[in-house]
């Protein structure tokens, strides 16, 4: 999942920190560093984009890779679309906001799909990087309700959301949203 990288639209607490131009600049390369590493033949990489009509023109993105509008709704809302909308398998989600995310993340995360019927990749703030399901059933209707995003709660609540299905989780890792966090993404 991405939005376009316009100053004052993306990365606005990071931009509270060191600049909404910077943080729109570190977005665009990350996002193009990120992209660069996880394209591999063993599965397809989508972009979700927002706001929609201009990620869909956009030619800041590959042009290359598939793309579908997020649509509106709070973040909820955007990835119960995409999970609903993508023809029948395992699906991933991720931000572009994670420096350390690899190839090897995203194989694990299918792995665990093997057995599970979701998985979240954590994030030390309480979030997580990575949700994915396996979608052998539509997912539940209460997926992504009434979670408290931006917050410690968002993991919890989030599997609090999917009552009677077995869950695994994968590495954590850490993402971006202010300038301590771009500190702490340089360090080994």
């Amino acid at each position: 999942m991405i939005k376009e990288p316009r100053p004052g639209r993306v990365k606005t607490r990071l931009g509270r920190d060191i600049g909404m131009i910077r943080a729109a600049w570190w977005f665009r390369h990350q996002t193009a560093r990120l992209l660069r590493r996880l394209q591999d033949p063993h599965w397809d990489l989508v972009l979700a984009v927002s706001p929609d009509h201009e990620g869909l023109s956009s030619r800041i993105w590959p042009a290359h890779l598939e793309r579908m509008p997020q649509g509106a709704g709070d973040l909820g809302d955007r990835m119960a679309r995409v999970f609903r909308s993508r023809p029948p398998g395992p699906v991933c989600i991720i931000g572009a906001d994670i420096p350390g995310i690899t190839p090897a993340h995203i194989a694990r995360a299918f792995r665990a799909l093997g057995n599970h019927d979701a998985v979240f990749g954590p994030a030390p703030d309480g979030g997580y990087w990575l949700v994915g399901l396996k979608r052998v059933a539509p997912p539940p209707a209460t997926l992504f309700q009434d979670v408290r995003w931006s917050s410690e709660h968002a993991l919890a609540d989030t599997i609090a959301t999917l009552p009677g299905l077995r869950i695994a989780r994968i590495d954590t890792l850490h993402d971006v949203d202010c300038a301590a966090d771009l500190i702490a993404a340089r360090q080994p």
